[in-house]
């Protein structure tokens, strides 16, 4: 026999069952709101994206090497501006070959050459990051931008990622050291970049070393300042923004010494080789000089639109070139031929 337990009738009907609502209880973990001496803990101050008191403090310790550096970023320019621009397109694509090393890429000044003058290597393995390599030296060629939205609008291309106001969202961060020197906010553009996007670290370390480049090159007429032509240190530098300065800097310092060293090399190639080729007949002698100065690698496609030339003109003078000692043909190939003067 089951044994039921008996029912109580001593239970007073107020008495709350397992289905009666109940009003909720205040959290116990909340303050008392009657006790005079509780108060809330202090607030962490809000912090930007770009931290202008430590780039500024940053600034201001390493003021005597960011002189340095800018009397040679000078010095950089004026040669540019008396080379003309064929001189920036050519430190353009050994500033994006250098860079792509950096990403992961490690396209080569050939292949990026024969992508340039043929259009060949896309559809090949690691066609993607050839392209993009392109892109970064196109970028870096281009024309100076005047301030950092219109910098980053030219960056991103007329559509802005589909976002017309992303431009001036990435200029309304940087505001802070809109005042500061163009390496100053080159360093402190690359930093942001690379911190405002989720993609993988490749495509936007690219941007990132092109956006700080062109930001670092304003002020000075230059398109950009080169910055992983002796390394990569200015690009893999962590920590507070003074450490993270003093190595941009450094970096940068260095890639502009051999920028202006490679201009030196090309500027006595040039004039030995407009020497050499003085007793040749017609204009496509002297125009193949300047293509080549121009090109770290020069394809015959390249070359036929560099001078205006017939595609038979311009390989016959290829080949009086190369006779005379001051240019080599890099590919061995019979077909789709690479030249680079011997500077």
């Amino acid at each position: 026999m089951i044994n039921r337990n008996p029912v109580t009738t001593g239970d007073g009907p107020d008495l709350v069952g397992p289905y009666d609502r109940v009003e909720a209880e205040e959290p116990w973990f909340l303050p008392d709101e009657t006790d005079e001496d509780s108060s809330p803990l202090p607030k962490a101050p809000e912090a930007g994206l770009v931290p202008t008191a430590d780039w500024r403090e940053a600034e201001a310790g390493l003021a005597a090497e960011l002189a340095d550096c800018a009397f040679d970023a000078g010095r950089l320019a004026e040669r540019l501006r008396r080379a003309g621009q064929g001189a920036v397109q050519r430190l353009a694509l050994e500033e994006a070959a250098a860079v792509s090393w950096w990403t992961g890429d490690r396209i080569g000044a050939d292949r990026l050459a024969l992508w340039l003058s043929w259009r060949i290597g896309a559809a090949e393995k690691g066609g993607e990051a050839l392209v993009r390599t392109a892109w970064a030296a196109r970028r870096l060629a281009a024309p100076p931008s005047a301030g950092v939205g219109a910098t980053v609008a030219d960056l991103l291309g007329e559509a802005g990622r589909g976002d017309a106001g992303f431009a001036g969202d990435v200029a309304a961060a940087l505001a802070g050291v809109a005042d500061l020197s163009p390496l100053v906010r080159g360093c402190a553009g690359f930093h942001l970049w690379r911190s405002l996007d989720e993609r993988p670290e490749h495509l936007r370390g690219l941007e990132a070393a092109v956006l700080g480049a062109r930001l670092a090159g304003q002020g000075r007429r230059l398109a950009f300042l080169p910055l992983a032509l002796t390394g990569f240190g200015a690009l893999t530098a962590s920590g507070p923004p003074e450490r993270r300065l003093a190595a941009w800097m450094q970096g940068a310092h260095r890639a502009v010494l051999a920028a202006l060293m490679t201009l030196e090399r090309v500027e006595v190639w040039r004039q030995l080789a407009t020497a050499e080729t003085d007793d040749l007949q017609g204009r496509t002698p002297a125009r193949l000089v300047a293509a080549l100065a121009a090109h770290p690698l020069l394809g015959a496609a390249e070359a036929e639109a560099e001078t205006d030339a017939s595609r038979a003109a311009v390989l016959r003078n290829l080949d009086l070139l190369q006779q005379r000692g001051l240019i080599r043909e890099v590919t061995g190939q019979g077909r789709f031929r690479v030249w680079a003067a011997k500077v």
